[in-house]
């Protein structure tokens, strides 16, 4: 990666091509739509850094309180792994570190889809429409092109008594291969006094502007 600065002469602005243009060259509106686009670019760079500054921790913090907390009992934990809950002593607040598994599927899962597909074909006259229909969207990909992964694996939940099917499972099941895990931090408010607690979002999607 070239991460090289170029100066770049007064009286003049860098296009996307990377060639220098005259200022009195470039239309207001885009001068315009340049500074805006950088001020609130740099600005979202600031609070990504922030963010990824808090995650970290936030990470450390909950491992260091509950190796602390095991200590007490003479014993050692891995502090930075494994979901956990933590409330605040009003129960105003509650903090969770959630790890969630990152699950790919293997070639095996195109087996699997040719089994499941010949199971719909032969229960096409007894299935029940909503079953066929649940079992065929879990092979949907979405707009982006990818499967949805929970989908795929509630097929797995599904009791089926035929032979294809179990076969089918069989290769989903050995299609499965787990990347690592993504840890999260989720922050919770309580609702008033109720027991209730709505999450606070950390993520520009989720926040009501």
């Amino acid at each position: 990666m070239n991460d090289t600065v170029h100066t770049i002469p007064a009286g003049y602005m860098q296009n996307a091509a990377g060639h220098l243009v005259p200022v009195a060259q470039v239309r207001e509106s885009d001068k315009l739509r340049d500074a805006l686009v950088h001020e609130l670019a740099l600005q979202g760079l600031a609070l990504n850094q922030a963010l990824a500054a808090y995650k970290r921790r936030a990470m450390d913090d909950i491992a260091s309180l509950i190796s602390l907390s095991a200590e007490k009992y003479g014993i050692q934990l891995g502090g930075k792994k494994g979901n956990v809950q933590l409330h605040s002593y009003d129960g105003q607040y509650r903090i969770e570190r959630v790890q969630a598994q990152n699950i790919a599927f293997t070639e095996e899962l195109q087996a699997a889809k040719a089994l499941v597909e010949r199971c719909i074909l032969a229960w096409s006259e007894s299935a029940n429409s909503n079953l066929r229909a649940v079992v065929m969207r879990a092979f949907k990909p979405n707009t982006k092109g990818e499967l949805r992964t929970s989908a795929v694996l509630d097929l797995l939940r599904l009791e089926i008594d035929d032979a294809d099917w179990q076969a089918a499972m069989t290769a989903l099941k050995d299609s499965i291969q787990v990347n690592g895990a993504t840890t999260y931090i989720r922050i919770y408010q309580r609702v008033g006094s109720s027991d209730q607690y709505r999450m606070i979002p950390l993520d520009l999607s989720g926040v009501r502007a």
